[in-house]
């Protein structure tokens, strides 16, 4: 028996001994993890993990931040983004307009233009496919990673064409990826609740499934804090598990922290530092077939974020410009950091910094 497993509770220690020993937890193991308050324990067991996975390595990429439209059919409790056409504040730039926002800020280093923005049936489908396409002609050395599976399946009605025929248009006009986001939490009721009046449990991780059979590295996220109940929380990366076992396309899982000022959805105040990196470690020791957790610094703060390079994390994210979307829900943390701000957050939990491209592939290490 191990000195880490001495001393713990019959239950603690049997899930030590999995994971020492390789064995997939259960969902039933990843329930009593959210029970237990034995937090250091926990963080130690996902750190062994991580330690197996990357080492010592934690990355980030330099990147942007762009958005295309704010304007949203969809009404999400938690949005604080999202406006109606003609609302004040609403806007939908012309492809024009997105290249002139990149030149302003691009500088060169930047490896990723990352994209979101609302479900806007106000424009067509080809608007969406000109965007990547004026982006990729004007910068093409920059990965595109744009839309979400939910922006996928509504991209899907709008134009009349199947998820695969979107992804490979897309595909074709210069995306390299999708984002994670759109999931919120994979459950029906859940959904239903926050009127999350877009894509379904079933049509996101079929949009995810579509994307990594034509060869498409995706993400994958959660959004946790609101109404959602811990057995939602463990059937969601139960899906995501199941999933990446049938075509291993994730290439990273991002937790994100619910934050306050979501405009619907009756938060009254923050996760807690307990909680967040509860959250960290549990992501690491469920989906033991990802490569990479991201804690992602602009819901959780940097501070939290170095703490999670020793629950799990292995990604920070990346440098970003005018993150706009957690901040307008009540995010208090940079909107954006340099290159050197993330060596130093890195370095500062013990860690080797690496920078890396959208695919994971190491540009240079510090």
């Amino acid at each position: 028996m191990s000195t880490l497993v001495a001393g713990m509770d019959k239950r603690m220690a049997a899930i030590a001994e999995k994971v020492q020993n390789g064995v997939r937890l259960s969902i039933e193991d990843g329930l009593y993890l959210y029970e237990t308050n034995d937090i250091l324990t926990l963080g130690q067991l996902a750190n062994q993990v991580n330690q197996r996975k990357n080492g010592n390595k934690v990355y980030f990429i330099e990147n942007m931040t762009l958005y295309f439209t704010n304007v949203c059919e969809a009404h999400c409790a938690f949005c604080n983004y999202r406006r109606d056409p003609g609302e004040d504040g609403a806007f939908t730039l012309s492809p024009e307009e997105v290249i002139a926002f990149a030149e302003q800020h691009y500088h060169p280093g930047v490896r990723e233009f990352h994209i979101t923005g609302g479900h806007n049936n106000t424009v067509p489908f080809q608007y969406y496919v000109d965007s990547v396409r004026a982006l990729k002609a004007r910068f093409p050395d920059v990965t595109v990673k744009a839309y979400t599976g939910a922006e996928i399946e509504f991209f899907s009605r709008l134009s009349g064409m199947s998820f695969t025929d979107v992804l490979l248009t897309l595909k074709e006009a210069g995306l390299g990826t999708l984002t994670g986001g759109g999931a919120e939490i994979l459950s029906e009721r859940y959904r239903k609740k926050m009127s999350v009046d877009k894509a379904t449990t079933d049509q996101w991780l079929e949009v995810h499934r579509s994307a990594h059979k034509i060869g498409m590295k995706t993400h994958a996220t959660m959004l946790y804090g609101s109404i959602e109940t811990i057995e939602e929380r463990m059937q969601h990366m139960a899906y995501l598990r199941e999933l990446q076992d049938e075509t291993n396309g994730f290439m990273v899982f991002i937790p994100l922290a619910v934050q306050p000022k979501s405009r619907s959805a009756g938060i009254k105040r923050r996760t807690s530092a307990f909680e967040d990196m509860r959250m960290i470690a549990i992501s690491r020791l469920m989906l033991d077939n990802f490569p990479h957790i991201k804690a992602y610094f602009i819901n959780i703060g940097t501070q939290l974020t170095q703490m999670a390079l020793t629950f799990g994390a292995s990604d920070v994210h990346g440098t970003l410009v005018k993150e706009r979307i957690s901040h307008a829900a009540g995010a208090t943390s940079a909107e954006g950091l340099t290159r050197e701000e993330l060596v130093w957050l890195i370095q500062g939990a013990g860690r080797t910094a690496v920078e890396r491209d959208t695919f994971y592939n190491e540009i240079k290490v510090y």
